[in-house]
């Protein structure tokens, strides 16, 4: 016979915890980086409701035709939801994964040293931009938790202990809105994108781990 080594209460209670300690541990995460708990709390709730928030920087007109995607296609064949026509270009900056990580970076910046975070920023860099990827339909995508990782390392290797978690964080966000965002501005047209959201799409979710990274360095 198997028996728990807890009563099934507190087993219970321990898992409709659960999704309310993933909820919490970036929110400690960012009130390890300096800010109070509850600024910490309030910073990564703006940050969820601000990933759906694009503020558009520039348009442009298209002078042709642009395909629709393969998502298109098949909302439309199986679900008749029509896509209208693409007749204009937008790139725009998301609210929570690159406006308040930001301001929250440009906070931090002074706190630590700079040399370092400029090390340890263009190192992100590089990683991002070979990692991430134009995709038709959906922007700009990067693997979630390689960025993330390399700006801990690198912040490990360039920054003091102390520094260690504001360094990973600062050289995260900034790394990966620059190498898989601001660099591949340029691709745009190139591969068909449409509309592109600097720190949004696939790019958000790198930048949200990098919270979470950070306090595990603290």
């Amino acid at each position: 016979m198997y028996f728990l080594p807890i009563s099934i209460a507190i087993f219970l209670i321990f898992l409709l915890l659960i999704p309310f300690l993933i909820f919490m541990l970036p929110a400690v995460a960012f009130s390890k980086l300096g800010l109070s708990p509850l600024a910490g709390l309030l910073f990564f709730m703006l940050c969820l409701i601000g990933s759906s928030m694009n503020i558009p920087v520039y348009r442009k007109e298209l002078d042709y035709y642009e395909e629709p995607d393969q998502s298109a296609v098949l909302l439309n064949r199986f679900f008749g939801i029509k896509i209208p026509e693409i007749k204009e270009r937008i790139i725009a900056i998301n609210v929570g994964g690159a406006i308040l990580p930001g301001l929250l970076c440009l906070y931090l910046l002074p706190r630590v040293n700079l040399s370092s975070a400029m090390l340890a920023t263009a190192i992100t860099t590089m990683f991002s931009f070979y990692l991430s990827k134009p995709v038709k339909g959906i922007g700009i995508v990067i693997p979630a938790f390689i960025p993330p990782i390399i700006a801990a390392i690198a912040a490990l290797v360039f920054a003091g202990r102390a520094d260690a978690p504001a360094v990973a964080y600062i050289s995260g966000v900034l790394g990966t809105l620059i190498g898989a965002d601001l660099l591949r501005l340029n691709q745009i047209k190139r591969f068909g994108l449409s509309f592109l959201s600097i720190g949004g799409a696939g790019v958000f979710d790198g930048i949200f781990v990098v919270g979470i990274i950070s306090v595990i360095l603290a």
